[in-house]
């Protein structure tokens, strides 16, 4: 019987492979095949306005993606890549007093050998954020725990999400993470109140300052700190890492 779960949990997880590639390829609809050309970096910001809150939406199909704060601009970013059909769109558009930042990979090109490709962003601490990520396959490397979070979004296809928020929130703030093939590692503050959800992930589910009550994952402060942050995480088929510290 253990040999015959072992070999479900294989099975299954070269299906969501599989389907993972054949969603994030679909995705697209032109192919290139040519090699990638010389490395391109270009720089991009975004200055700062009289927007009071902002929603950041940042959709990466494949590559890698790296975020922090300290700008002292709204966004200061910059791109790498070897493929000029693959130079990210930047929109930026204000509202009343919300402000809208998002920045993508263009859709409507794939290519099967993308070279080296990668976002390095840098976002204001001053202005109130929603943040959003949706990733399909790479890495992403979100150093958020200085921003001033009003909620995070993050849907991952294949690939690793390294999630740190450790810092003082100003605010509570929710955190939903859905995942599909790799590894979630969030990395919390135990200076604030935590109260974390978590289940799927074949590779489990490992939590470090947190313990269980009534069905849920919550650290010492839980219930005494001035913020809180409740965290929501599904995954797919691979590991969850829950740190608080």
């Amino acid at each position: 019987m253990p040999c015959l779960a072992s070999a479900c949990r294989l099975a299954l997880l070269g299906y969501l492979v599989l389907l993972s590639a054949i969603l994030v390829f679909s995705a697209s609809c032109t192919v290139d095949i040519s090699p990638p050309g010389p490395l391109q970096t270009e720089a991009q910001s975004i200055p700062m306005d009289k927007s009071e809150m902002v929603r950041v939406d940042l959709n990466m199909g494949a590559g890698e993606l790296r975020l922090k704060g300290g700008s002292p601009e709204l966004m200061e970013a910059e791109f790498r890549y070897h493929r000029s059909s693959l130079k990210p769109l930047i929109r930026y558009e204000l509202s009343g007093f919300r402000g809208r930042l998002t920045v993508e990979q263009p859709s409507s090109h794939h290519s099967n050998n993308m070279g080296d490709y990668s976002w390095d962003l840098r976002l204001s601490d001053q202005k109130p954020i929603d943040l959003s990520v949706h990733f399909g396959a790479g890495e992403a490397r979100l150093e958020a725990g200085t921003l001033d979070l009003r909620s995070v979004e993050i849907d991952m296809g294949v690939g690793e999400l390294r999630l740190d928020l450790r810092g003082t929130p100003k605010r509570d703030y929710g955190v939903n993470i859905r995942g599909g093939v790799g590894e979630a590692t969030v990395y919390l503050p135990s200076s604030a109140g935590i109260i974390a959800d978590a289940s799927g992930g074949i590779g489990g589910i490992q939590v470090r300052g947190l313990q269980k009550s009534e069905g849920h994952y919550v650290n010492d402060a839980y219930g005494h700190a001035k913020s809180t942050i409740r965290v929501d995480v599904r995954g797919g088929v691979g590991a969850i890492n829950l740190i608080a510290e």
